[in-house]
């Protein structure tokens, strides 16, 4: 059950905690709780092994505790997410060259014999393309996780966890920084060299590649993502250069690109990719929090307000940190409410200077380094 409270649904405060997640419908990129998949490791205690077998089971049974209610956290978040985004404008966003982008990347991606497909480590199921893995086919493929400066040290073990058990290759990066880049640069080599060998068994001619080195056996990578993840920046720092054009904005990439690297290593820097419509606005509030959409798409008092009610929820930040920021009283969990009051205090009343404001807090991490996402059990 719910009561709408200032524009933005509200979960019915005497209710919410009995509410079951099956009796919500979820948006399809849900928001889960964290799986603890290594094991506790085994407590040992000198002069019994009952004694032992009782604090060991005292432990596991407050770890099952933390995690039950990580779980619950999470899970009453996204259902809370589907329901406030139900009520807004849909988010969507599809610039012209976007689309020409996508019909000669696909063309591209059937030459690729690697890809690496860039995300944003605060939001990497929001920055997945439904269409990458048919795109993909059985290409070799490196997920790298950009922004890893920018959530906790919890929230990247969990993602790496995840993907290990996928058996995906993950690298966590950081473009502007260059955190990351060269593991991505050995492991993109090794595939490369490993894609060599295979050609050269097969009696496969060397593959043209720049003028400046036309008989060399070269192996094409592409750089693939959601627009303003840090795929130009990832490849400048992988260059040592700057060679791509990178900005901390959306659709700043227009074209294709290919530039060389390394002896044998081709990569084309792409234009951010989205889908044509954003059928999860779950996941489009989402992007729109994490300046991974442009900013004509959304209305920054919506997206403010809901970001506002996401971290009080989350007890990395809470209402006090906000109150300590902001100096202002979270009034029952009210997003609308919290935007007005601080437009109020410093900008004349202007809600879109105070929800601008807030959303620029986040995007710099002055509420501390979070993602919005946890991988699905």
């Amino acid at each position: 059950m719910a009561v709408t409270l200032c524009g933005v649904w509200m979960p019915n405060p005497t209710l919410s905690g009995n509410v079951l997640p099956s009796q919500i419908k979820p948006s399809s990129t849900a928001l889960a709780a964290t799986p603890h998949l290594v094991s506790s490791s085994t407590i040992q205690i000198v002069g019994g092994k009952s004694h032992g077998q009782y604090v060991n089971e005292r432990v596991n049974t407050n770890r099952t505790f933390e995690d039950s209610s990580e779980e619950s956290l999470w899970t009453n978040l996204d259902a809370d997410l589907y329901h406030w985004t139900k009520t807004l404008r849909p988010i969507q966003w599809y610039p012209g060259h976007i689309a020409k982008t996508e019909k000669e990347l696909k063309e591209q991606l059937k030459l690729m014999d690697v890809v690496i497909e860039v995300r944003d480590a605060r939001i990497p199921l929001s920055t997945s393309h439904p269409q990458m893995e048919s795109w993909l086919g059985n290409r070799k493929r490196i997920l790298v996780l950009n922004r890893e400066d920018m959530i906790s040290t919890e929230d990247r073990n969990a993602w790496a966890t995840y993907y290990a058990m996928q058996g995906i290759k993950v690298v966590f990066s950081n473009g502007q920084l260059g955190m990351g880049s060269m593991r991505l640069s050995r492991l993109a080599k090794a595939l490369a060299s490993g894609v060599n060998v295979k050609r050269r068994a097969k009696g496969l001619l060397p593959r043209p590649g720049f003028k400046i080195c036309p008989r060399r056996l070269a192996v094409r990578a592409g750089i693939v993502g959601y627009p303003n993840v840090g795929k130009s920046s990832l490849i400048n720092r992988l260059l040592k250069r700057r060679m791509c054009p990178a900005a901390p904005r959306p659709g700043v990439t227009r074209e294709l690109k290919w530039v060389h690297f390394g002896r044998d290593l081709e990569l084309l820097d792409s234009p951010g990719i989205i889908p044509m419509r954003i059928s999860d606005q779950s996941a489009a509030i989402k992007l729109a929090m994490c300046d991974d959409i442009g900013e004509r798409s959304y209305d920054v008092a919506d997206v403010a307000a809901i970001l506002v009610q996401m971290l009080m929820r989350l007890p990395s930040v809470g209402s006090k940190n906000l109150y300590n920021r902001y100096k202002i009283d979270s009034d029952g969990l009210c997003g609308n409410i919290f935007v007005h009051k601080l437009a109020v205090q410093l900008f004349n009343g202007d809600t879109h200077q105070a929800a601008f404001r807030i959303l620029t807090d986040f995007r710099k991490g002055k509420f501390g380094w979070i993602a919005l996402e946890r991988p699905p059990r």
